[in-house]
């Protein structure tokens, strides 16, 4: 799990993921480290959408937002930090073979304390106002860990807290132009579909929404569809031409429109 702004990672090893794990996730590492987030993003996953989930959800007054299925850029940054964990700790395997959970910990201290190309600043830094103490200023001493006396320290950690509201601000500022500067080059290559209610569509075929029966002969595309709703940021719910309502709702990337 990762916050937006801050880019920090929350990240634990299981054997099996079920709304029980995804709850228990929830209270040890974001409840009870950070407080009640307002909104959670998830994919379609049973153990994010169950009803125990919701309910948990729903008690803390937490919006439950679920992405778009056969999309993964709607939720980009869960995408994103899986990446990161992924390659670190394919680095780290190389010497340690069989022991990702054991270093899965290592992996996330080098993410928290590593300044983002988007902020400008660690992770670690954006939530708790000064820059963590790393091992290695532990082994070789640096002028900032060596040369600190208590008084000295105490000082850093008063001026850090007194300019913290200063560094998120600027980091938010920093973070809102990489967003725009990412956007304009998505948008230069990307044409996205748009559609209206009432437009019929074909919506794209996936393993688990082809005809069995089918085999390599399957059409790659299905219906027609309506579009019965415009969720916004380029997804839509459909239905049926009979007024059934398909579940969940749809990237337009998956869907092209379907001509008489």
């Amino acid at each position: 799990m990762t916050d937006y702004f801050s880019k920090w990672i929350e990240a634990e090893a299981y054997r099996q993921v079920t709304s029980r794990e995804v709850i228990s996730f929830i209270k040890k590492n974001i409840l009870c480290k950070f407080g009640v987030p307002s909104e959670i993003v998830c994919d379609n996953g049973s153990q994010f959408i169950s009803d125990k989930t919701e309910a948990f959800c729903k008690k803390y007054n937490i919006s439950l937002i679920k992405s778009t299925p056969r999309y993964p850029q709607a939720n980009g940054q869960a995408e994103s930090s899986n990446k990161i964990i992924i390659n670190n700790l394919k680095k780290r395997l190389t010497s340690h073979k069989g022991r990702w959970a054991e270093e899965l910990p290592w992996v996330l201290w080098s993410d928290r304390t590593t300044p983002k190309a988007s902020t400008g600043q660690t992770p670690f830094s954006l939530v708790y106002g000064t820059e963590a103490v790393l091992p290695t200023e532990v082994v070789m001493p640096t002028a900032r860990y060596g040369l600190l006396t208590q008084e000295t320290n105490l000082a850093e950690l008063n001026h850090d807290l007194d300019t913290v509201d200063e560094l998120r601000e600027a980091a938010n500022l920093r973070l809102a132009a990489y967003h725009q500067q990412v956007a304009r080059g998505y948008n230069k290559h990307v044409h996205i579909r748009m559609f209206k209610v009432g437009d019929m569509v074909l919506r794209k075929t996936f393993q688990n929404t082809m005809d069995p029966t089918a085999g390599k002969f399957a059409d790659t595309w299905e219906g027609p569809y309506l579009i019965d709703a415009v969720v916004g940021n380029g997804a839509y719910r459909l239905s049926t031409i009979e007024g059934t309502q398909i579940p969940r709702s749809w990237n337009a990337l998956h869907l092209k429109p379907y001509h008489v």
